[in-house]
């Protein structure tokens, strides 16, 4: 089972940026690809990003593409840095971890972590 705790959500106003991380309580870290969910009241679950084991491999929301950067470093963190905010981007964003190739389907990811709240003003 993998520990996963999300940091960096907030409030920022439309256009402006945020970086959040996701940190991985996990010896085998590299086995697992990580991808970022966003939840809104009275909405399903919504991919946004996923980075591969070894960071090779990203695919992104087509809402976010051009504004969301996925990457992951050796000490056990991915982050996301979303730029060019819009309002339609406040959500709750969590990270999901899945042991073997990155997957777009929430349904395929066995750890979350608590999730952290974005909001984007206008």
């Amino acid at each position: 089972q993998v520990h996963l705790v999300e940091r960096g959500g907030g409030l920022v106003q439309a256009g402006g940026s945020l970086r959040l991380s996701c940190t991985a309580s996990v010896r085998t870290f590299d086995n697992y690809a990580i991808a970022w969910f966003r939840q809104t009241p009275g909405k399903e679950r919504e991919f946004v990003s996923v980075i591969s084991r070894g960071g090779g491999t990203t695919r992104a929301a087509d809402s976010v593409k051009g504004r969301f950067t996925i990457s992951r470093d050796n000490a056990n963190i991915v982050y996301l840095e979303m730029s060019s905010l819009k309002p339609e981007d406040t959500a709750v964003y969590y990270c999901a971890a899945r042991r073997g190739y990155v997957s777009t389907e929430g349904h395929d990811y066995a750890d979350w972590g608590q999730g952290t709240q974005v909001t984007v003003s206008s």
